[in-house]
C-alpha cells in the first residue's frame, strides 16, 4: 500500500511538479526502498535529460578566505576553532586562480569563502570588477554569507552574476539548534529574497542529516525550496567536523541526499543542481549517483594547492585530485562513463 501511495506521488510530481508536505514526507520515510528510488531517478532523468541533455555544466570554485566572524556550530573554519590555520587570498592569487581555470575552460568563477571583513565592498568590487574586465564572457557567482542590500547590489552593479547562500533549515527551532543566537532564519531568508530581487541568479539549499534533523524538517526545507523558486539548489549530507560542537555526531546519509536531489529535480525541472564535493567526500559513488538522480553541476577546486586542505568545513572534504580543477580531463572521462558530457559553456538558468 505504501509502495502504490509513493508511486502515485512521484507520478504527480512527474506530472505537475508539486506535491504537499504530507507527500513529500510519506516519499522520504521509504527513501531506501529500492524500487521506489528506481521509479523516482527514472523520472528524473528523464526529466534532467528534456531540459539539458546530457550536459554537465562546471564551475571553478576559488575558496578565498577561511576567516569568518560567525560561530556556526557545525563549520570547520567557525569562529571559535582555534585549530584552524587561518589565510587569505590575495587578490593576485584571486586572479591567477582564475586564469588558470580559463586556460583549462572554465567559464564560470565562484569566490567563496567565510564572512571575513577583511574583504570589504570595494576590495570586493574591485575583484569582480578585475574579473570581468578580464574574461567578460564568463560568469562569477559569489557565496560571501549575509550582507547588507547595499552591498550585494553594488556587487551586482560590478558584474557578480549569481550568488549562492545555503538556507541550511526553514524550521526557526532547528535552525537555531545549528547557529548561535545572533543569527537566525528571519535574516537569512530576508537576504535570499533581496538578491532574488536584486537580479542575481539566486541559490539555497541544506545539508542532509545535520544533527537533529528530522524528515519533517526536510520536508519543510523542500517545500520552502519550491515555494522560494531558487535558480540554484545545494543540497549535500552534512559530513562533521572534528573541532566544532558537533563532532560526535553521525553523517548524513548520502543515499537519503541523492533521493531528495531526484524530488527537487522532479520539483524544480529547470534549476542548477550540484552533486556537491561533500556527496562525493562521503560515498565514492556519490557524485555518479547524484548526477543520474539529477543534479547537473560540478564544481572542481581552482584554489591554490596550498590552501585547499586549509578550507576544511568538514572531516575528509576533497580537493585535489579529481576534485580539483587541473584534473578536469579526469573528470571528464568519469563523468562520460556515467552516460554524460562535461559542457564548458557558462550554463546560466533559463526559464522553462
Amino acid at each position: 500500500m505504501s509502495s502504490m501511495k509513493n508511486c502515485e506521488i512521484i507520478e504527480k510530481l512527474y506530472k505537475t511538479q508539486s506535491a504537499d508536505f504530507d507527500e513529500i514526507l510519506t516519499l522520504l520515510r521509504d527513501y531506501d526502498i529500492e524500487p521506489i528510488r528506481q521509479m523516482l531517478f527514472e523520472k528524473s532523468a528523464e526529466v534532467t535529460e528534456k531540459h539539458f541533455q546530457k550536459k554537465i555544466y562546471i564551475r571553478g570554485l576559488i575558496e578565498y578566505s577561511n576567516i569568518c566572524k560567525n560561530d556556526c556550530y557545525y563549520c570547520g573554519i567557525r569562529r571559535s576553532n582555534e585549530n584552524a590555520v587561518r589565510y587569505r587570498l590575495t587578490k593576485d592569487e584571486i586572479y591567477t586562480s582564475c586564469e588558470n581555470g580559463y586556460r583549462l575552460g572554465f567559464r564560470t568563477f565562484v569566490l567563496q569563502g567565510g564572512e571575513d571583513g577583511f574583504f570589504n565592498d570595494e576590495l570586493v568590487c574591485e575583484i569582480i570588477s578585475e574579473i570581468k574586465r578580464r574574461y567578460p564572457e564568463c560568469a562569477v557567482t559569489l557565496s560571501m554569507g549575509e550582507k547588507s542590500y547595499d552591498s550585494y547590489k553594488s556587487f551586482y552593479n560590478c558584474g557578480a552574476d549569481r550568488y549562492l547562500l545555503r538556507h541550511e533549515s526553514i524550521n526557526r527551532t532547528h535552525y537555531s539548534m545549528l547557529h548561535p543566537k545572533e543569527l537566525s532564519i528571519e535574516k537569512r531568508v530576508e537576504c535570499l529574497k533581496a538578491l532574488k530581487e536584486i537580479g542575481y541568479q539566486t541559490g539555497c539549499g541544506f545539508m542532509v542529516g545535520s544533527p537533529y534533523q528530522t524528515m519533517e524538517n526536510i520536508a519543510e526545507d523542500i517545500m520552502f525550496i519550491k515555494d522560494f523558486k531558487p535558480h540554484m539548489i545545494g543540497v549535500g549530507p552534512f559530513i562533521s567536523h572534528k573541532d566544532t560542537p558537533f563532532k560526535s555526531f553521525g553523517n548524513g546519509s548520502y543515499r537519503l541526499t541523492v533521493f531528495i536531489l531526484g524530488i527537487l529535480r522532479l520539483m524544480n525541472p529547470n534549476a542548477l543542481i550540484p552533486a556537491t564535493t561533500a556527496l562525493n567526500s562521503i560515498s565514492k559513488s556519490g557524485r555518479t549517483e547524484g548526477l543520474k538522480a539529477g543534479a547537473n553541476v560540478i564544481m572542481p577546486n581552482l584554489s591554490p594547492v596550498d590552501v585547499r586542505d586549509k578550507y576544511s568545513l568538514y572531516n575528509g572534504k576533497l580537493s585535489t585530485g579529481i576534485e580539483g580543477g587541473e584534473s578536469i580531463f579526469a573528470l571528464q572521462e568519469e563523468v562520460k562513463k556515467a552516460g554524460f558530457e562535461i559542457s564548458f559553456e557558462r550554463g546560466d538558468y533559463k526559464e522553462k
